[in-house]
């Protein structure tokens, strides 16, 4: 059965970091697309990262361009998102989906979502 975990969340300080991981049991998640995506209260979930299993290629929001790195650990079969300089505004449910052919970062091209994990950005 696949299964989406998130896992790093919880409450810093602004200009501060965290590193958000997104584990996977049913499948090898190197072999797929992951992505993270974000929801805060009142708003639209959007695309904050994604990395394709084709080539590669990664995407950024620009809201987190330069401040945001998504990576994969394959040894351990997990994605992470570092997260630095945060900001009161990124603030929001963060979650992690997988598909096997996604592309780019759009919530429409990724089946496999997990539960997603609270991100407080607040002194």
């Amino acid at each position: 059965q696949v299964q989406v975990v998130e896992s790093g969340g919880g409450l810093v300080q602004p200009g501060g970091s965290l590193r958000l991981s997104c584990t996977a049991s049913g499948f090898t998640l190197d072999e797929y697309s992951a992505g993270w995506f974000r929801q805060a209260p009142g708003k639209e979930r959007e695309g904050v990262s994604c990395i394709s299993s084709n080539d590669g290629t990664i995407h950024y929001a620009d809201s987190v361009k330069g401040r945001f790195t998504i990576s994969r650990d394959r040894a351990k079969n997990i994605v992470h998102l570092q997260m630095n300089s945060l900001k009161p505004e990124d603030t929001a449910v963060y979650y992690c989906a997988t598909d096997l052919r996604a592309y780019g970062c759009s919530e429409d091209e990724y089946d496999y979502w997990g539960q997603g994990t609270q991100v407080t950005v607040s002194s």
